[in-house]
């Protein structure tokens, strides 16, 4: 090992006491999401970033992220962390601003039918794929195509369900048509399901697309060298006008201490987590700026429908009523989150404060249990990732539950072992989350709707009627009424026990100029400059 990573290894271990000694015993991330906050065991404490080779003092910008993106094709994607890369790749139809409202992007303009089923989009000339092929209507054709095959098992399947047709009219025209209205669909296009990416590479590297993607956006794919680093570069021919940075390095910290250590010593310009025990360190911190946004998901329990004991309901709604989510909040949160009592957070223009937070009632709990026939409690195992802040939220329930006979057993698993063992419903429960959405469709819908993609073998008819209904409704009131009918009804079926919904934080170091934090929290880095 060079003196140099000696020197930086030294600094870390300094650091890292310092913060130690500043911030307690209790550190992690506070989100895992099925979509999916990625937070894996693997520790990197070593770096070839050190303060003299940072965006600082090149026209670069060295990001700290809490895990490695499985993946980087977003027609496949599953993971929320995926999507921080995926801004700098990849071009949208459609865009949000700062306050959640649609502008136009690869998309310069569109209209839709009084019917609200044909959507008429009219696209940006000249632009160019990073391979030099040309973005146009058979492009998006293509796309949607691709997405919409039942035979590649596309992630964004479910979410373009109600696409009937997509015709190309000439070259940058599109005409979308829709089998029933499908108010949130300008929404999906402004998330994965929207990001276009290059038909012909699609079509030359086959599965390998996932390991070196081409998109339309800012900045190129370079390289990747898992669980170490994914560096992007300039797009010098970008529509939108080239980006003043010439690269951004990606480099994984899974462990939240290193990820904080490296931005507090200089190695790192931004990152986009910040653990709870640290956040009003960082905030006081004169060398750190920080922006902070009510995020637009949920965190909770997810239980498996599917098996005992969660296909009984009245083992989903006792163990719903042991948990504290108050107490939650403040101890193992430390106040960087505001408890949950639905999918649907204050930050969404479908909230109704007429949604309580569930209280804690042991007695309650333990008589539901009774009635069930199930007076001497019952046992399940709760998985969760090897994540400090994860685990003492674990610990938390579990105490909890036994004060109404309710044995909990903790079982931590690798975070990529633990999405497959979801989708293989090998579970009884999971301590993850989902990010949001900026359409409150994309929280409820895939959660309750019979076969869902987070929906893990819960099917109600009624539930079912109302998501439909509020989908294909275009009025904005009456979706506000079904969705808080359905976010009722939930409270009585309990398919998922809603804990809180976070606050997120952004750092970055000063000579970082240009940064803006949006509502969903992905790190759009194109006009950011390092001065």
């Amino acid at each position: 090992m060079s003196k140099r990573n000696y020197l930086f290894l030294f600094l870390v271990l300094i650091l890292t006491m310092a913060l130690a000694a500043c911030g307690g015993q209790d550190s992690g991330d506070t989100s895992g999401d099925k979509d999916k906050e990625k937070d894996k065991d693997t520790e990197k404490v070593e770096s070839d970033v050190t303060t003299e080779t940072t965006g600082k003092d090149e026209n670069v910008l060295i990001v700290g992220m809490d895990d490695d993106p499985p993946q980087l094709d977003p027609h496949f994607s599953t993971a929320a962390v995926d999507r921080q890369v995926y801004h700098s790749i990849y071009d949208k139809l459609i865009e949000i601003d700062e306050s959640l409202n649609f502008i136009p992007r690869l998309a310069k303009d569109w209209e839709i039918s009084e019917d609200g089923q044909v959507y008429t989009f009219e696209l940006q000339e000249g632009v160019k794929f990073h391979d030099g092929t040309p973005f146009n209507a058979e492009a998006v054709k293509f796309n949607f195509d691709r997405m919409l095959d039942p035979s590649l098992g596309s992630s964004r399947t479910t979410e373009l369900s109600l696409v009937e047709t997509v015709e190309v009219e000439g070259e940058y025209t599109v005409i979308v048509t829709l089998s029933a209205p499908f108010s949130p669909f300008l929404a999906t296009l402004a998330d994965r399901a929207g990001m276009m990416v290059s038909p012909t590479a699609v079509t030359e590297k086959g599965d390998d697309f996932q390991n070196s993607p081409v998109g339309t956006g800012p900045f190129k794919f370079v390289e990747r060298v898992k669980q170490d680093r994914l560096v992007v570069e300039r797009n010098e021919d970008y529509w939108n006008g080239a980006p003043e940075l010439e690269k951004i390095i990606y480099y994984p910290y899974s462990d939240e201490n290193v990820r904080i250590t490296n931005l507090i010593s200089g190695s790192t310009d931004l990152v986009n987590k910040i653990p709870p025990k640290d956040a009003e360190k960082i905030k006081e911190n004169k060398d750190i700026e920080v922006s902070q946004v009510e995020a637009l998901g949920f965190q909770g329990l997810y239980l498996n429908s599917a098996k005992a004991p969660f296909n009984n309901k009245s083992l989903r709604q006792a163990l719903d009523l042991v948990i504290d989510r108050d107490a939650i909040v403040k101890v193992a949160l430390r106040d960087t989150a505001v408890a949950a009592a639905g999918p649907i957070p204050p930050s969404s223009w479908a909230y109704d404060d007429s949604v309580k937070v569930t209280q804690k009632d042991i007695e309650k709990a333990k008589e539901i249990m009774a009635e069930a026939g199930f007076e001497d409690g019952f046992s399940f195992t709760l998985k969760l990732r090897p994540n400090p802040v994860e685990e003492q939220q674990g610990q938390m329930v579990q105490a909890m539950a036994k004060e109404a006979n309710i044995i909990v057993t903790l079982e931590m698993v690798e975070f990529g072992t633990l999405l497959d063992q979801m989708d293989n419903l090998e579970f009884d429960a999971i301590r993850l989350g989902w990010s949001g959405r900026v359409d409150p469709d994309g929280n409820i819908h895939p959660l309750f709707h019979t076969g869902g993609s987070i929906n893990y073998g819960y099917s109600d008819k009624k539930m079912d009627e109302l998501l439909t209904s509020a989908r294909t409704t275009s009025d904005q009131e009456e979706r506000k009424k079904l969705y808080l009918e359905a976010s009722l009804y939930s409270k009585e079926e309990v398919p998922y026990i809603f804990i809180y919904h976070e606050i997120d934080f952004n750092a970055y170091k000063p000579h970082v100029k240009g940064f803006k934090q949006y509502p969903d929290n992905m790190m759009r880095l194109e006009k950011v400059t390092v001065q």
